[in-house]
């Protein structure tokens, strides 16, 4: 049985390799749950901990469902005995992904992290608060996504830390490593995106409510 995060004390983490994986999961899906199983074993992690935001600062709140909607669907999507559903960001009151990771390490501070993320936000994360300290703290593996990698890998934070990547065949030790160190990963490219589907929604709800075409 899965152990929530705050079911043990730091210590109780001590030594393991757990994966952080965070977003907005608005809504959480198969490429979600693609992601965690390589990472599992590309990575050789423990565990893997999706943090479900409250609420993205670079996203707009229009569409996005409720927190306890969003959890419950991530729930029902990533049902393995190695992957936690968590809103760590609304526990820890921290809304930004640095004092996130900060806030982990000072509570947890002999477990090995690595944050995990898209080659989406790769490309964007240079937009993000504090974005350096996230590659300082902790490494950091990214992971391959359709239309977004060859820009990723030519975008800003790529360059900044261009000599701290590692190659992929050593992706294995990477939560072992001190930072800053990342690496980019191959894994088999899905094609579901959060946007994609709430757009789908949205066309199939406006075209059932649509009234009829008169004669």
């Amino acid at each position: 049985m899965s152990i929530h995060p705050h079911a043990l004390s730091g210590a109780g983490w001590a030594g393991r390799r757990i994966g952080l994986l965070g977003g907005s999961f608005n809504p959480a899906h198969d490429g979600h749950r693609e992601i965690t199983l390589y990472a599992l074993r590309a990575l050789r992690l423990d565990q893997v901990w999706w943090l479900v935001s409250p609420q993205n600062p670079l996203k707009s709140s229009a569409d996005m469902a409720s927190l306890d909607q969003r959890l419950a669907g991530a729930r029902a999507a990533m049902r393995h005995p190695r992957a936690l559903i968590t809103s760590l960001e609304t526990s820890l009151g921290t809304r930004y992904t640095a004092d996130t990771l900060a806030e982990l390490d000072r509570r947890y501070p002999r477990t090995r992290f690595v944050w995990l993320m898209g080659a989406d936000n790769l490309t964007q994360i240079s937009r993000w608060r504090s974005w350096r300290r996230i590659f300082e703290r902790m490494p950091v593996a990214a992971f391959s996504r359709p239309a977004y990698s060859l820009k990723a890998l030519a975008g800003h934070a790529a360059r900044r830390y261009f000599k701290n990547r590692i190659d992929v065949r050593s992706a294995g030790r990477l939560a072992g490593l001190r930072p800053p160190v990342w690496s980019f990963l191959r894994n088999p490219l899905h094609p579901e995106s959060a946007t994609a589907i709430r757009r789908s929604r949205l066309t199939r709800t406006t075209t059932h409510e649509a009234p009829p075409s008169q004669p």
